[in-house]
């Protein structure tokens, strides 16, 4: 478009500069991740970037300028630079992507005349425009524009993007044609004008979403990937961290060069020194910093110069140590993406890639787990060398393994982006102590568990976050953790070891097709425990336990497993069992055997006690006990041998082994396990507890992928007219009216009701809305009783609700009252939406009663809420049987009050100005959920919404 219809920006010379205008949107800043994983820095334009400006777009091409400006425009006027650097934040937006001091491109919209919306001045469209500097073309920044103008352009109140492009400009036309926007066209003279509303939709989200998980899956591939490290603080004395990671990364054989700085050696371990990272002759793709603190400034400078794109900070000393330290952190943070880098850190363990082709191990942890599909994401770097030396003696290899520290920067979140499209990981595995943004994890991690499985042991369930990451965590609850973690089909466990089993089934066994699990072993008292065990987790036996006796050979062993897995026919496990092999040969006499294990088999070789059914199991534990002086191993690889190929989990508990034994072993090239291991467990309770939660994930996946909607009947628009009529500046409870208006625009009536002053106007008001009817105290105090002492219901004549009135009259001493139409009888329940600091809102569901109240029987999800979440919410509180049937009675209509949900979820996710909402009670019967009490409180909303916000790290 002409240049006096554009407009761009430059960087502030100080924080001073924006605080120097009280419009300033501060909250529109934002630190985002390009598609090539780097970092740049977006704010509004200010007057002082004027110089910066001009020299940005001295360094356009003649192509660029001419596409842009649709002619030469050589440079830029004094009259446009100083429209383009004086905009008023509503009707004229303007946005600059920053890296350092450096303008890389810039974008804006401008309202067009002539409209009549609630924009500023009756505004609703604007035209919008962006450019990027050639040599930064290609990162998508230009979507990245768009995202954040459109967000604005929302917020002022505009509704409408339109914009001019030179048909040329291909480019261009890419982004606003793939922005997920319906986009009309018109042609004319070379030039295409297109117009699109800028309202968020379910595609232009889908968009956002994927190029958000594109961009930060290449920031964190960029720091796992690296070509070469540079080691800052490489120490000389072995007692130092710095020498730790560099005798790491040497005896790892990573494939890059590795470059120990420090200033007072000439070479650490054996390999050259440099004084700074700015004297390495090489490009420095990764630094690990290991310098005190107070260093670290000098430490940032030499690395900004140098254009090292990723920090690991494994000192401490920052947010860890309180005070000063949390300024040194953030102060890092800002200045490394100001520069375009990623922070793992500070206070890390580091960072390690098992690849081959990589061999990264750049922490503090001398050895690392052997190659496996697992990626390992720790907050803690205390707990990380345990971590990693615990994985490595149960046998479970790892892809990837992060340990972020204090997580000022690169978090979990960034990671499950990167383990969604890696096709080196399978399984995830999570140690958290808080959420720095837990909206954004409930929707990376339904995403992901739906192909790859996610385990997480959250800790600091009653202490809360430590106070490193106090600073950079979001406050939540454990009810919201809960629901957070059921919603998204994330495994959860509550120790390390349960951590690992249920990692160690995951990593090398199939996911189980459903709860019937058979048990095989050579011990019946063992087999009874296994099978009280998995009854105990809500598993189903296939059959009685099957003991073949501790004189039963290898094969025998073997075979027993193979048919109760269907792996063979009953006359081909007869006739393997009967064989007989060298390793039978070989072992001590039956009945010796027999003898010193104690315990009579009841029956002879060739026979298993239990008649389990053939084939048909979903999953299957081998449990063996070494007889005196009879080894194991041979029945280890029987079984191993056994069950190869088999397409269902098979678990052994061979006690006193944990992990994966050699023998139970299917070894990769390397000599680590692979696919087909068979891991052990040394306790009954162990096992059957990781087959279960495997067993529940399955059950969770294969379940249809919720759909996310708007019922029938909701009027958005209408909704948010309300609100704004009634305000929501400061915190307030609706009226009965304005909440009924208000529910009404989602499609929830509330049964009809009369606010009455006396007993005349209660008699008349039943006769208007039929009888029978109820009668209602006012005060809340009154009518949430338990007892019901401020409620008469099943008033069926005027003279009724003359004593009802009475009698509520004498027990609040007010003649005013609800005068309701009775709904049909039916299950008393509650729907609310309840506050929560770090989602803004959470639904919660349960039935009405004082044990309820009592035992917290309440459930909670996340917003959105899909249909399956719906579905899942009111079946989730312990007392839900009574809403199927339970003993005889009339099962309600669960579809009815899943729409509800639906309804009341719409509204939390519409209108962030409702504070709460309590739908209470609801009657559930099968005629439908009826809504007789409704309460709803408005208010500023919550800073923190992730839905249909642009791209931004936290």
């Amino acid at each position: 478009m002409p240049p006096s219809d554009s407009t761009t920006g430059a960087p502030a010379d100080s924080p001073a500069d924006s605080a120097a205008d009280p419009g300033y949107p501060r909250h529109w800043e934002a630190d985002v991740v390009a598609s090539d994983g780097g970092i740049v820095h977006l704010r509004p334009i200010l007057p002082s970037d004027a110089d910066a400006l001009l020299r940005f777009h001295a360094s356009l091409s003649d192509r660029t300028r001419y596409l842009r400006y649709f002619g030469p425009y050589p440079r830029i006027s004094p009259r446009d630079l100083e429209r383009f650097t004086h905009v008023d934040h509503r009707k004229r937006v303007g946005f600059i992507c920053l890296l350092g001091d450096e303008i890389l491109a810039v974008g804006r919209y401008e309202g067009l005349p002539g409209g009549s919306g609630a924009g500023p001045a009756g505004v609703e469209s604007a035209e919008v425009a962006f450019v990027a500097r050639d040599d930064h073309q290609g990162r998508g920044l230009g979507s990245i524009l768009l995202e954040h103008l459109a967000a604005a352009a929302r917020e002022n109140g505009l509704r409408r993007f339109e914009a001019e492009v030179l048909v040329e400009n291909h480019q261009m036309v890419r982004v606003f044609r793939e922005a997920g926007y319906q986009v009309s066209r018109a042609f004319s003279e070379g030039v295409l004008h297109l117009e699109f509303d800028i309202d968020p939709t379910e595609r232009s989200l889908a968009v956002r979403d994927a190029r958000e998980q594109r961009a930060e899956a290449r920031s964190v591939h960029n720091v796992l990937h690296p070509a070469s490290v540079a080691v800052i603080g490489a120490s000389t004395d072995p007692s130092k961290i710095g020498h730790a990671v560099l005798a790491n990364l040497l005896r790892g054989n990573f494939t890059g060069p590795v470059f120990p700085v420090n200033p007072d050696a000439r070479s650490v371990r054996g390999v050259r020194a440099y004084a700074s990272v700015t004297d390495i002759p090489d490009e420095v793709d990764l630094a690990v910093v290991a310098v005190p603190a107070a260093g670290i400034d000098e430490v940032m400078d030499s690395c900004l110069a140098k254009g090292v794109k990723a920090l690991v900070v494994v000192s401490a000393g920052f947010a860890d140590a309180g005070g000063s330290g949390v300024v040194a952190e953030r102060r890092l943070v800002a200045e490394a993406r100001a520069h375009g880098m990623r922070v793992i850190g500070p206070n890390a363990l580091g960072v390690a890639n098992t690849d081959p082709e990589v061999r990264l191990n750049a922490t503090l942890a001398p050895d690392v787990p052997g190659t496996g599909r697992v990626g390992f994401f720790s907050q803690s770097g205390a707990l990380g060398i345990a971590i990693l030396a615990t994985a490595k003696e149960r046998g479970l290899g790892l892809s990837t393994f992060v340990s972020a520290g204090n997580r000022a920067d690169l978090s979990g979140n960034d990671l499950l982006q990167y383990w969604q499209t890696d096709p080196a990981t399978d399984v995830v595995l999570l140690y958290l102590e808080s959420f720095g943004n837990p909206r954004k994890f409930a929707r990376l991690a339904r995403r992901l568990a739906r192909t790859k499985p996610i385990v997480a042991v959250k800790s600091g369930r009653h202490s809360g976050p430590t106070p490193a990451l106090a600073a950079s965590a979001a406050r939540i609850d454990e009810a919201s953790v809960r629901a957070l973690f059921e919603q998204a089909g994330v495994i959860r466990v509550e120790t390390l070891s349960q951590l690992f089993d249920t990692a160690l089934l995951l990593a090398y066994q199939p996911l189980p097709a459903g709860p019937r699990v058979a048990v095989v072993g050579n011990s019946s008292a063992l087999g009874v425990l296994v099978a009280d065990a998995l009854l105990d987790e809500g598993m189903e036996l296939h059959g009685p336990p099957v003991d073949v006796g501790t004189a039963a050979p290898p094969e025998e062993f073997a075979a027993a497993v193979a048919r109760a897995l269907g792996a063979v026919s009953d006359r081909d496990a007869a006739s393997v069992a009967g064989s007989g092999t060298g390793a039978a040969r070989d072992r001590p006499s039956e009945d010796a055997s027999h003898e010193a294990s104690g315990e009579a088999s009841g029956h002879t070789s060739g026979e298993a006690s239990g008649d389990a059914p053939a084939g048909g199991a979903d999953a299957l534990i081998a449990v063996f006990v070494p007889p005196v002086a009879t080894p194991g191993a041979a029945y280890a690889r029987a079984l191993r041998e056994a069950v190869a190929g088999v397409d269902k989990p098979v678990i052994a508990v061979f006690l006193a082994a944990e992990g994966v034994p050699a023998e139970l072993s299917v070894a990769r090239e390397d000599g680590s396990p692979g696919p087909g291991s068979v891991p052990s467990y040394p306790s009954p309770e162990r096992a059957a507890a990781a087959l279960a939660r495997v067993s529940r994930y399955a059950r969770w996946r294969s379940l249809p992928v919720g759909r996310f909607g708007t019922p029938a009947g909701v009027d958005t628009e209408r909704a948010r007219g309300v609100v704004a009529r009634v305000g929501a500046a400061e915190a307030h409870r609706l009226t009965d009216d304005e909440a009924v208006e208000l529910l009404g625009c989602y499609g929830v009536p509330v049964t009809e009701f009369r606010l009455v002053s006396d007993v005349e106007e209660a008699v008349a008001a039943a006769d208007e809305l039929g009888y029978p009817v109820a009668l209602k105290a006012v005060g809340d105090r009154w009518r949430h009783r338990t007892d019901l002492v401020g409620v008469r219901l099943d008033l069926g004549a005027g003279a009724a609700v003359r004593r009802a009135h009475g009698d509520l009259t004498t027990l609040t001493g007010e003649p005013q009252v609800y005068v309701q139409r009775m709904a049909p009888k039916g299950v008393s329940c509650v729907l609310e939406i309840v506050e929560d600091p770090s989602f803004g809102s959470l639904l919660s569901f349960g039935l009405s009663g004082m044990a309820t109240q009592l035992l917290g029987d309440r459930a909670f999800r996340v917003v959105p809420v899909s249909d399956q979440d719906a579905a899942a919410l009111v079946r989730a509180p312990r007392a839900a049987p009574l809403l199927a049937g339970y003993r005889g009675t009339e099962p309600v209509d669960l579809a009815a009050l899943e729409d509800l949900v639906l309804r009341v979820g719409r509204i939390a996710e519409d209108l962030p100005e409702v504070r709460s909402l309590s739908l209470d009670p609801v009657l559930s019967s099968p005629e439908g959920a009826f809504v007789t009490g409704a309460r709803i409180v408005v208010g500023p909303p919550p800073t923190r919404r992730e839905r249909g916000g642009p791209r931004r790290l936290r």
